[in-house]
């Protein structure tokens, strides 16, 4: 309990890096309550980076924010932080309907550009976006969608035990108590890009993908709940999808804006199919099979809490008839705070276990400007599928896509 509470600790006060000279300065669109938690604290412990600048729709709210965060620079209009050559990248946190006309018009000024998730509203937008032709020009901008999840070593270490040709059935679910958010709040407004498979089953939707390493083929059904007040019918606040991948396996996702009043940590179960296990042991009338499911209790938040469980059946029975002749269990379970205790191919990835998923993400960002290598990195493409995904849900729950920007 100890530990966890330091762990806790300082990955919200972490300690405060001694900056270059040559720090990659970012720029903030919005004085948005993710920015704190997504950028400015990650920060902090980064020698290479500095929050320099923040503009809000409402320059009192700007004022606030930077003093509350020791921003230096305040902006009168996202444009103007866009036009100081002092600034390097850009943090969008915008609402969702924002991201893509934002950061296109940051990569045009030739800023690099971090976007939250997710990245734009669909699948069409994703495809301008990510084809920008200033994203392939010699020097070109880096483009980030910031699936912080998908940065920490924890996440890494669970598919490490998955075997996605096998797998058959993986349930994920994700949530927040019904007093985290409010009928007001940006999540249920339609025209901003809301809802609850925006605003947190993308995640689910991004874990099926990672297990299956594939994209889903059919969204089989996407049954969702709306307030139904004529304001608020295009925007779930919970839902329920189905989908099936290529090697027949199916992919359940499911999430709540308005949950019960405890909050229930994120979920992903995966059951691999039967599998026969070699044994030279065992006479040549008997064989061994496996049945394996592997369970990460906390794919979103994992430097909070997590817990990868593996739990192996076995039986060995008669391969004439299949009559069993013996059955048993074999658990066991699995953190990783850092990469070095993930181990496999990331072993040597710089991290400590107070490093949330958004510091592993901001770490992996500077690498990528600076032109060094990156352990791990979400691309264009990948950020175009997942919309599709998005996309293919809300067209089979029947509230629709969200709304195409026309900025061009």
């Amino acid at each position: 309990m100890i530990s966890l509470l330091k762990r806790v600790f300082t990955s919200f006060s972490p300690p405060i890096a001694e900056k270059k000279s040559d720090a990659i300065r970012f720029g903030i669109l919005g004085a948005a309550d993710i920015a704190p938690l997504a950028l400015i604290t990650p920060a902090k412990s980064h020698p290479e980076v500095l929050v320099q600048a923040v503009a809000a729709r409402d320059r009192t709210r700007a004022e606030g924010f930077a003093k509350k965060h020791g921003i230096p620079d305040i902006k009168d209009t996202y444009q103007d932080v866009l036009d100081d050559p002092n600034i390097d990248a850009i943090f969008i946190p915008l609402p969702n309907s924002l991201h893509y006309e934002w950061a296109v018009r940051s990569i045009r000024a030739g800023k690099h550009v971090l976007v939250e998730k997710p990245s734009v509203d669909n699948e069409t937008e994703a495809n301008i976006l990510f084809n920008l032709p200033e994203l392939y020009q010699p020097d070109s901008p880096v483009l980030l969608e910031a699936f912080h999840n998908r940065f920490h070593p924890a996440i890494h270490q669970f598919l490490t035990f998955i075997t996605p040709a096998d797998v058959v059935h993986v349930y994920t679910d994700s949530m927040v108590p019904w007093w985290f958010t409010s009928k007001d709040d940006i999540e249920f407004n339609h025209k901003l890009g809301g809802g609850s498979m925006m605003a947190l089953g993308t995640y689910n939707f991004a874990v099926l993908r990672m297990v299956f390493e594939d994209e889903p083929e059919q969204c089989l059904n996407c049954n969702t709940s709306i307030f139904s007040d004529g304001i608020r019918d295009q925007c779930d606040y919970d839902f329920k999808a189905q989908f099936r991948f290529p090697n027949g396996g199916i992919g359940e996702a499911t999430s709540t804006l308005r949950g019960p009043l405890l909050w229930k940590p994120s979920e992903a179960r995966v059951t691999h199919k039967e599998v026969i296990v070699p044994d030279k042991a065992l006479p040549a009338t008997q064989e061994k099979v496996q049945t394996r499911q592997v369970t990460m209790h906390g794919f979103m938040h994992a430097v909070l809490w997590h817990r990868i469980d593996v739990k192996d059946s076995y039986i060995i029975r008669d391969k004439a008839d299949g009559r069993p002749v013996k059955k048993w269990v074999e658990f066991s379970s699995h953190k990783a705070y850092t990469y070095k205790e993930a181990g496999g191919r990331f072993a040597n990835a710089p991290g400590e276990d107070w490093w949330m998923s958004y510091r592993y993400q901001l770490e992996e960002f500077v690498n990528r400007v600076r032109g060094s290598k990156t352990q791990y990195w979400v691309t264009g493409e990948d950020s175009t599928k997942q919309m599709r995904m998005v996309d293919m849900a809300y067209e089979k729950s029947g509230l629709g896509l969200r709304p195409t920007s026309s900025f061009r």
